[in-house]
């Protein structure tokens, strides 16, 4: 009798830690003698049967894929339709399931990703086929609803403070003769959680950074030249950060890029922080500088978090643990029990209650002038970033990452080209 296979596979941009679900969902799987397929790029990989047979990784390599940055399997931005509108998608999908003895599929990314798996779910159960999918949460924007944190945002909250924190001692010391106001863009479409990070590098309102702009708060031109020409008159320089997702009151991206759109139908947006530094430029006359650390701020993996590392290979060991219980159309997600000292848990949540719900920032975390958080903000933010994760380096200087042989599955199906 031919035993029982797992799928998993990667969606969406990737982040510092995804590789340590991965790890987490191939170790637990391994010890229950479970064997692993990946799928190579997301979903693509399932629907062209290009499957990755992860039991030809030795020990040590899967303990490797822990600490390294990336997606060792290859990620996709595509998102499936609905059922009656993706019929030859989902069918053939079932095909390749089907084809190798597929019982549990694992998809691993954010709302879309959530959304994916709730609907091979409902699929399979259409067709009557044993199928359990858990999807697994990874997105470094924190906007995943129901889960208190979302592997992948603690890594990147950590970059985006450190740096900010680096960048204005830099702008202080030269702000007498040279540049007087920095800006920093950090990724978030429509939730600011990681601007919201950048507030941890200044303990206290006075300190940089001096302007957060947020996307859940309408951006006032006015407002925020003035804020800046205040903050360099009273301090010397001024740090701002913004979310790339900032909307003006008509609903308007600050950094719509032409109105172009990812392939999964979100606006490409990117270049913020050089229309707000041409703005104070322009208007307020100051020497800028700007930065936009776009992949940088995800694939960090140098500077992770022990929290957010931790938590990464935990949701991995429970969605396998949830999947051998039959728990269908569920995400494990990560429940907060204390601020301080700091603990949490992994409980499951229903796919339906998560995939296509956005969480954005609550009123209470942002202050009341709209350009920095609040102590409530500081208080849910503050452990995500602890501690440093542990990561080999080589005689060169450079840390050792691990590069897996993704040794494919021989295909069995006819070439699938729609």
């Amino acid at each position: 009798m031919v035993k029982p296979t797992l799928l998993y596979a990667q969606s969406g941009g990737v982040t510092a830690v995804i590789n340590a679900t991965a790890a987490g969902v191939i170790g637990e799987a391994r010890r229950h003698k479970i064997k692993v397929l990946a799928a190579r790029n997301g979903i693509l990989g399932a629907l062209h049967e290009d499957l990755i047979d992860t039991s030809r990784e030795s020990l040590a390599a899967i303990n490797a894929l822990a600490h390294t940055p990336g997606g060792a399997f290859g990620s996709c931005r595509v998102k499936l339709k609905s059922l009656e509108a993706d019929r030859a998608r989902y069918e053939r999908l079932l095909e390749v399931l089907k084809a190798h003895h597929v019982r549990w599929f694992l998809y691993n990314g954010g709302n879309d990703s959530a959304d994916t798996a709730w609907k091979v779910s409902q699929l399979a159960q259409a067709f009557d086929y044993p199928l359990t999918c858990v999807g697994v949460p990874k997105t470094i924007d924190n906007d995943l609803a129901v889960t208190d944190t979302c592997p992948g945002f603690g890594s990147a909250a950590k970059y985006t403070a450190v740096s900010v924190r680096e960048a204005a001692l830099d702008v202080a010391a030269m702000a007498q003769t040279s540049t007087k106001v920095f800006v920093y863009e950090a990724m978030g479409r429509h939730a600011g959680w990681l601007a919201a990070a950048a507030g941890l590098a200044g303990p206290t309102p006075a300190d940089a950074p001096h302007i957060l702009l947020f996307p859940e708060r309408a951006y006032d031109e006015a407002a925020f030249l003035a804020q800046v020409d205040k903050v360099v008159k009273q301090v010397g320089y001024c740090v701002v950060v913004a979310s790339e997702g900032i909307r003006t009151a008509d609903g308007r991206f600050v950094a719509d890029a032409g109105g172009g759109a990812d392939a999964f139908g979100h606006a490409q947006l990117g270049g913020v922080a050089a229309y707000l530094a041409g703005k104070v430029k322009a208007t307020l006359g100051y020497k800028v500088h700007w930065a936009l650390p776009d992949y940088l701020q995800r694939s960090a993996r140098h500077i992770a978090s022990k929290t957010d590392w931790a938590q990464a290979q935990a949701v991995g060991k429970a969605a396998v643990q949830y999947a051998l219980k039959d728990m269908n159309a569920v995400m494990p997600v990560i429940v907060r029990t204390s601020d301080a000292p700091y603990r949490w848990k992994i409980e499951p949540a229903p796919l339906s209650k998560v995939a296509n719900h956005e969480k954005t920032m609550p009123a209470s975390f942002i202050r009341k002038d709209g350009f920095g958080i609040t102590s409530k903000a500081r208080a849910y933010l503050a452990p995500l970033i602890k501690g440093e994760a542990p990561l080999p380096y080589g005689s060169d200087g450079l840390p050792r990452y691990v590069t897996l042989k993704n040794v494919p599955v021989k295909k069995i199906l006819p070439a699938w080209d729609a």
